[in-house]
């Protein structure tokens, strides 16, 4: 985009729908999946009820390092085969899909892992480490030709599919700035995983992804990246702000931190109006339209827990015998990880092995 072009709109999707009703498909509509969960923490525990309660999907089964950890979370979400170590949960022939749910720190591992035993794969954000990671996994599963997919959930939710659909019919004009935070309040332990530099923590990689992958949702790979930070006593990041640039006067302006429960809202603002997005944004949620001319509308994107949407999103594609979503592509992961590398860059933030 030249520095003459001022403003930004929307980059095309071939299958955005033209209108606001019926965006999502039903996630129950989509074909049935045997689910292998790599970790058994907290988010996995979310996902696997959203695929039990709202697809036609099932975890087959979960492996983890700790068998009694194992065991407790398949008592609690109904799975019926359980794995001490990750090898046996990936060569299970009971198991379609890998859901890598483990720390950052060991996505790049537990991808390949899965993909050498020929199985399709759900990466949980941030997708790896860096962008190099990145590429090696998905340089493996085109050899493998098995579909790997980076879990950010929130592009794949009705409000986010509906919002898209403003943007592109005009409705707030140009978009010229984006806005958005994460942030959540982690009492300082240096032992959790967020404060642990070998496990990847800070608060970008875990919180701030969300904002960086939204703006980049809505606005493309940025022309320049600008980042301050303040890191915490182990040296991962514990605040950091960020102004993404495109072009000379669009940009999206967005912040992490792991000090302060913040609002988690969105806004994006255009040359019509703009669209304000409810906390958490990057969870099943609403929006108000405010347009200049005085018009405006909400939409109630309330849809239970939410995960469930892009387990179905990854059911479709694998009976399609695709390899990729167009929704979350593998060139978009790589973009977003390279404004990631970018900002830890600046920030100073540098995890060991890198």
């Amino acid at each position: 985009m030249s520095d003459d072009a001022p403003h930004r709109t929307l980059r095309p999707v071939a299958d955005l729908p033209a209108d606001v009703p019926g965006l999502v498909p039903d996630p129950r509509t989509a074909p049935p999946v045997r689910w292998g969960v790599l970790g058994a923490g907290g988010i996995a525990s979310s996902f696997a009820e959203a695929v039990r309660q709202h697809t036609q999907g099932r975890v087959a089964a979960v492996g983890s390092r700790d068998r009694v950890r194992a065991e407790r979370f398949a008592t609690a979400h109904g799975v019926p085969t359980t794995h001490e170590g990750y090898e046996a949960l990936v060569d299970d022939p009971q198991v379609d899909v890998v859901y890598v749910a483990t720390p950052h720190s060991h996505h790049h591992e537990h991808a390949l892992l899965a993909i050498r035993a020929g199985k399709h794969v759900l990466v949980e954000k941030a997708f790896t480490r860096n962008e190099a990671e990145a590429r090696e996994v998905l340089d493996a599963a085109r050899a493998a030709g098995v579909f790997v997919m980076e879990a950010m959930w929130t592009r794949f939710l009705p409000h986010v599919a509906a919002l898209r659909g403003v943007v592109a019919r005009g409705e707030i004009g140009d978009v010229v700035n984006v806005t958005a935070d994460h942030g959540q309040y982690f009492p300082y332990v240096p032992e959790h995983r967020l404060y642990a530099p070998g496990l990847a923590g800070g608060a970008l990689l875990d919180l701030g992804v969300y904002p960086v992958s939204f703006a980049h949702d809505l606005l493309g790979a940025p022309d320049a990246v600008t980042a301050v930070g303040a890191l915490t006593e182990t040296g991962v990041d514990g605040q950091t702000s960020i102004v993404l640039s495109y072009g000379s006067q669009v940009q999206a302006t967005l912040s992490t931190t792991l000090w302060s429960r913040t609002a988690t809202t969105a806004v994006v603002n255009g040359t019509a109006g703009r669209i304000e997005v409810a906390g958490a944004f990057y969870g099943p949620t609403s929006f108000r339209v405010v347009r200049d001319d005085g018009a405006s509308w909400t939409y109630d994107g309330f849809r239970g827990e939410g995960k469930q949407y892009q387990a179905a999103e990854v059911a479709r594609r694998v009976a399609a015998g695709e390899t990729q979503s167009p929704r979350m592509s593998w060139d978009g992961t790589l973009e977003v990880m390279r404004t990631l590398d970018e900002v830890r860059r600046q920030v100073g933030v540098a995890y060991p092995g890198e």
